[in-house]
């Protein structure tokens, strides 16, 4: 919903019904499979030649070649805990790759003893043949460690001074964990690429909070990108209705668990009930009933009209679409649904080095898919 402080939900809710186009096939566009092979692809980074580097989610990495063939499993990755919503997740090329070929991945690392696991954020240069990882460095490891399947976050994003950002999920049962600053849970966080703290930071030098925080008091966020005007978006999972989208900024609080536009599953209040309390933001831009976002890009071509340029994608993974939302400055004006036809979930969204849209979707036999403009 739009940013609106003191609007009535029931009223927001309406807007946003009369806002939505929901054809099963979006005008415009044609989904074009480029391959359907996949086991729970997660992430993709372009690598140059319109090939591709994908993740799977139960620990592989391919590279896809620019006519949809997937290559073997590539090898050096670390140890992945793989269960639930863990695995090998996001994956993100550096803004230097096509001279040092160097690719961040994150993932859910298990502990070395004692059992739990937690998001890690690794770097590595990928062969000159693509077939294996070199110079693998754990650059980030999310405090603590914790025994739980669910709520990793996990999607990276590089920042225009060349910083590192990562989402965090807050584990599921360590919800509270997300409003304090003594750990990494329910948090965005921003490193150097060799794992240092930029000075800075909100929280550097502050007694009792971990350097690495950005932002705190989300959820789970499976979607990160920067916007237009280069700061930082994301979108984050609620529990019953309220999936939202935020634009996190240093040092501020976005109101998980204390408040949500959203219920508890099977109904009650979450936290104290409210939609708002002073001290913590506003989203951008909510969903009731959830749609479990996933995946997140800005189009910044106009391969498919003036009309989409600018616009941010979204995937909904309960409602197996992929949603167009329609910006005016900050505020969301309109959605429209698209690939409803495919009916699957869809996991991640990116725009090309062709200006096209790539989407994954998350199946047993997912698919990577290119949107063409419709002639």
């Amino acid at each position: 919903m739009p940013n609106r402080r003191n609007a009535r939900p029931w009223l927001l809710a309406g807007a946003f019904l009369l806002s939505c186009l929901t054809g099963a096939h979006a005008a415009g566009v044609k989904a074009e499979v480029l391959t359907d092979k996949l086991e729970h692809p997660w992430g993709l980074a372009f690598i140059g030649q319109g090939r591709m580097l994908v993740t799977e989610r139960p620990g592989r990495m391919r590279l896809i070649e620019s006519n949809g063939k997937a290559g073997p499993p590539i090898a050096g990755l670390p140890e992945v805990d793989v269960g639930g919503q863990g695995g090998l997740l996001d994956v993100q090329t550096d803004s230097g790759f096509s001279q040092n070929r160097i690719i961040y991945f994150c993932y859910a690392e298990p502990a070395k003893s004692g059992g739990g696991n937690s998001t890690a954020l690794a770097s590595a240069r990928l062969s000159d043949d693509g077939k294996k990882l070199e110079q693998v460095k754990v650059v980030f490891s999310q405090k603590p460690k914790t025994r739980s399947d669910a709520h990793f976050g996990c999607r990276i994003v590089e920042a225009k001074d060349g910083t590192l950002f990562l989402t965090l999920g807050d584990r599921y049962k360590r919800k509270d964990d997300a409003q304090t600053l003594d750990n990494h849970h329910g948090k965005v966080v921003r490193i150097n690429k060799d794992g240092s703290v930029p000075k800075t930071n909100p929280f550097v030098g502050k007694a009792g909070a971990l350097p690495e925080i950005w932002s705190y008091g989300h959820r789970n966020s499976q979607g990160a990108a920067l916007g237009p005007d280069g700061r930082l978006w994301i979108h984050e999972h609620a529990a019953q209705g309220g999936d939202e989208v935020n634009r996190p900024e240093a040092g501020k609080n976005y109101g998980w668990p204390v408040i949500s536009w959203g219920l508890d599953y099977g109904g009650g209040k979450i936290g104290e009930g409210l939609t708002e309390k002073e001290g913590m933001e506003q989203p951008v831009y909510y969903w009731n009933p959830s749609i479990a976002p996933s995946g997140m890009a800005f189009l910044r071509s106009d391969r498919y009209g003036k009309e989409w340029q600018g616009n941010l994608f979204v995937g909904a993974l309960k409602f197996q679409y992929l949603a167009r939302l329609v910006l005016q400055g900050d505020k969301v004006v309109k959605e429209e649904k698209l690939l409803q036809d495919v009916k699957q979930r869809i996991r991640d969204v990116r725009e090309g080095p062709d200006g096209l849209l790539y989407v994954l979707t998350d199946h047993d036999n997912g698919q990577l898919i290119r949107l063409q403009p419709a002639p």
